[in-house]
């Protein structure tokens, strides 16, 4: 029983086949909307002018991550609803979990990123061009990608070494880390502890960085004079804010919660909002709070419908 596994079986969501055609639906309808979504924001803010500031070419690369993000999930998700056998390889198990921490970690670093870009606009509009320059903005995106990377070698190296039982079942619809480690049969209180260490130093850091931001803008905000003046300053940052709170709430909790609240329909839940639900919002929210956007989605479809 004690040798190593070759394959896991993922449990899913459900057993029940009617179910599964329900959710096989479901999940299509939602990746069809992450990737159109996503890619039309990285297309408009591409062929846009106007779109090709910091504020957009931070976006466009959250739009990127993703399509990554949810690309890692989703598509394995729905072949599984439609197969009986439920395996996966654990190489392909170890992959996915790492694409997992990559994406998740770049997204998180991304936002950041992010919300330094409008401190800078919001605290320092007159600083803005010098700051934010080309330069800037790539360091910034690249840091967010290596970030990503870091978190996932950090994470996926140790789980190299655990030691898995013959017959593996992990209670999840995807090789995450949390559920994959309790799903072991060795000792995992190292690599847990890497786990809950990796996440608070990197969430926390990300988050203080985000945090600290927010408290310059709420706070310049608050000096402006008129309620027009601070609803057009604010309005510039509130889709963001939105994503943010989506993505932290959930994820920070799935991956700090202890044991003792830990259950499977809790943690499928989460895992969904996270890694599923919010990179199909995140396109929808900018689209429908931003001006800017949906301001060149108009120009975009102009331009179609008079070359038709």
């Amino acid at each position: 029983n004690q040798t190593s596994a070759s394959e896991f079986v993922l449990l899913g969501l459900t057993n029940d086949p009617h179910f599964q055609s329900l959710l096989f639906f479901v999940f299509s309808v939602i990746y069809f909307i992450t990737l159109f979504g996503n890619m039309v924001i990285m297309i408009v803010i591409t062929t846009d002018p106007h779109l090709h500031t910091p504020m957009y070419f931070f976006l466009f690369h959250l739009a990127l991550t993703d399509i990554c993000y949810a690309t890692t999930i989703v598509p394995y998700m729905l072949v599984k609803f439609l197969v009986k056998q439920k395996t996966i390889e654990f190489s392909a198990c170890i992959i996915q979990m790492s694409l997992i921490l990559l994406s998740a970690g770049s997204e998180i670093f991304m936002l950041s990123a992010m919300a330094y870009d409008r401190y800078i606009a919001i605290c320092k509009p007159l600083q803005y061009q010098e700051v934010m320059n080309k330069l800037v903005c790539c360091l910034l995106v690249t840091g967010a990608w290596v970030m990503g990377i870091l978190h996932s070698i950090i994470n996926t190296l140790p789980m190299l070494n655990v030691q898995f039982c013959k017959h593996t079942e992990i209670k999840h619809f995807s090789c995450e880390l949390p559920p994959l480690l309790n799903a072991a049969c060795g000792r995992t209180f190292l690599n847990k502890l890497l786990v809950l260490s990796s996440a608070v130093i990197f969430g926390s850091s990300s988050f203080l960085l985000t945090l600290i931001s927010y408290i310059y803008i709420i706070s310049t905000v608050l000096k402006i004079q008129s309620a027009k003046g601070r609803h057009k300053a604010f309005s510039t940052c509130s889709s963001h804010l939105i994503v943010v709170v989506l993505l932290y709430t959930t994820a920070l909790f799935q991956y700090i919660k202890p044991s003792s609240v830990s259950s499977f329909f809790l943690d499928q839940l989460f895992s969904i909002q996270y890694s599923i639900l919010t990179p199909m919002l995140n396109p929808i929210i900018y689209s429908l709070k931003n001006n800017d956007v949906k301001t060149a989605l108009g120009r975009m479809l102009g331009k179609i419908q008079a070359s038709q």
